[in-house]
């Protein structure tokens, strides 16, 4: 017990008889300084005094998939931004290869009595997987926000890039260079984000006359060695220009070009999906469909807050729209391939 009040004490900056009246509940002690000691015995691991388990931390689960593709420390960050200015400290649940799943981070982060949570990625996007800890999160009423495309009926707060007026980007500015043979690179077959650019596609297609037979759509991991073993697939088929799920898949498929002995984008043009850290810096510079990180971030944060403070949930789904960034990778169809 004298650790704890210790540790905690400073943590916060406060004397441990102020820790000490904040945990046996006693007067004389103001409200902020209150919950900062709450928050940093959360922080530090300690488990509240039974008669305080009732009250909600200032702590909200940020969940990721992971961290090696950069769009999600990226989003870590603004989130994590917001959170503070609103007086809260995230906690970082990131899932690694035979690790603490999704659903095990759901029930640990209700353990630590956290005050909402923020999914970046993870099964709501995934139609052939268990909903089950999405299911427990709504019958708790806990504040709760999805990013990018859930599946149906899931109904939380969606924070969205727009993957449909994503697709119409790319496939305008590669036909306008004069490609027709364009081939996909996506994600998983029942990941969301993905049906939605792939019915995008197959819309745009059927509008134009543009030719998009299934042998040019392929679904993989987003990953470059999964993207480089797509698109090597993809130059099987004769295509003059791809358009990817992410940017990792995108420096895949650069990689697997060359590797065949071709070039970009003078022989195959490539376009990414993100625009995450230091895509202007590749070999070409990379032409990729932003997201708006900044405002989404702030919005995934004000959604957060607002069922916060009225205790009901939000349900709609935000639209943002993204942005092309031309930059080096995409080019003319080249003379050769026309013929």
């Amino acid at each position: 017990m004298s650790r704890r009040l210790a540790d905690v004490a400073r943590k916060v900056g406060v004397s441990e008889a102020t820790v000490s009246r904040v945990l046996n509940n006693k007067p004389g002690v103001s409200e902020a300084t209150r919950r900062t000691v709450l928050t940093a015995l959360d922080v530090l691991g300690y488990e509240r005094p039974t008669k305080l388990r009732g009250e909600r931390a200032r702590l909200v689960g940020l969940v990721m998939p992971e961290l090696q593709n950069p769009i999600f420390p990226a989003f870590a960050e603004v989130i994590s931004g917001g959170l503070a200015q609103n007086g809260y400290t995230p906690v970082l649940c990131t899932q690694t290869a035979g690790g603490i799943s999704e659903s095990d981070y759901v029930e640990l982060l209700l353990h630590q009595q956290v005050s909402g949570v923020i999914f970046v990625g993870g099964a709501y996007a995934q139609a052939d997987t268990s909903h089950d800890h999405y299911e427990r999160l709504r019958e708790l009423n806990l504040p709760t926000v999805l990013v990018n495309a859930p599946v149906p009926d899931l109904d939380f707060a969606t924070v969205s890039c727009d993957d449909r007026v994503s697709m119409e980007q790319a496939f305008s500015h590669l036909m306008q260079l004069g490609h027709t043979e364009i081939g996909i690179l996506l994600g998983p077959t029942d990941h969301m984000p993905s049906r939605r650019k792939l019915e995008a596609a197959e819309r745009i297609a059927a509008a134009t006359g543009l030719e998009l037979p299934a042998r040019r759509i392929v679904h993989s991991l987003y990953s470059l060695e999964a993207g480089q073993a797509a698109a090597t697939r993809l130059l099987k088929e004769g295509v003059t220009a791809m358009v990817c799920a992410s940017d990792p898949m995108a420096l895949g498929a650069v990689r697997a070009v060359r590797r065949a002995g071709l070039r970009v984008p003078e022989d195959i043009s490539v376009i990414g999906y993100d625009d995450s850290a230091l895509m202007n810096c590749t070999e070409p510079p990379l032409t990729t469909v932003r997201q708006p990180i900044e405002s989404m971030g702030r919005m995934i944060v004000e959604l957060l807050m607002r069922q916060m403070t009225s205790g009901s949930p939000v349900t709609d789904e935000l639209l943002f729209a993204p942005e092309l960034v031309v930059r080096a990778s995409t080019g003319p169809v080249s003379v050769a391939a026309v013929r």
